[in-house]
């Protein structure tokens, strides 16, 4: 049984770690505030991030467990939707793959008081309103009517710590101009790559047995 769900929860994981290579307001704000302020700005903004992550998968979770419960047969829906924004992602990021303009980096400059920056940080994934879809995506690539309860309880706990380590390598490791400077230069292929990547998250979505 447990191999049973075992490539879904891998499945969540790298669409979760995947995601983490194509930055979105969020990370650029950890860089621009990593390189405008300090490291350790950076990395508290990140923590209040990876928390905010954590929060929306446990809602997420207990939002389809509760659904499904009652609703056996809404895993489809919820299967098609989640596909659905999987392709959506692929299609963004075959579309940023072809612009030659990269995002601007956003700093937020709150002095030294590195519990604020954790707020934001928490405040900023928390009103994030692509989020709750992210998530239905991510849950529904491991979880079915019939899934036990470790099942969507790994797949946050994992994403959770993915979120954190991912964050943090982004505050410390691109706090440097010359990071940001050759990640720029790969974004194009890195873009690609992710778009691939969804398209494939999508379709095994679809076509896994609900």
């Amino acid at each position: 049984m447990q191999e049973t769900y075992l490539s879904g929860i891998l499945l969540a994981y790298a669409a979760f770690a995947i995601g983490l290579f194509s930055p979105g307001p969020n990370i650029m704000a950890i860089i621009g505030t990593s390189m405008a302020n300090s490291r350790s700005s950076g990395k508290s903004l990140a923590l209040g991030i990876a928390t905010g992550s954590f929060l929306w998968g446990t809602l997420t979770l207990l939002g389809l467990t509760s659904l499904l419960t009652f609703y056996a047969s809404l895993m489809t829906i919820i299967k098609i939707a989640g596909a659905g924004y999987l392709f959506w992602l692929a299609f963004k990021a075959f579309k940023s793959a072809g612009k030659h303009q990269t995002q601007e980096l956003n700093s937020i400059a709150l002095g030294d008081n590195y519990w604020a920056y954790y707020r934001r940080g928490l405040l900023i994934q928390m009103t994030n309103p692509k989020a709750a879809l992210t998530w239905i995506a991510v849950i529904s690539l491991a979880l079915d009517q019939a899934a036990p309860w470790w099942v969507g309880l790994s797949v946050v706990v994992g994403t959770t710590t993915l979120s954190a380590i991912g964050h943090l390598v982004y505050a410390y490791a691109f706090s440097t101009q010359t990071m940001v400077t050759a990640y720029r230069k790969a974004r194009r292929w890195i873009e690609g790559l992710l778009g691939s990547f969804f398209t494939f998250a999508g379709y095994k979505l679809l076509s896994s047995d609900t």
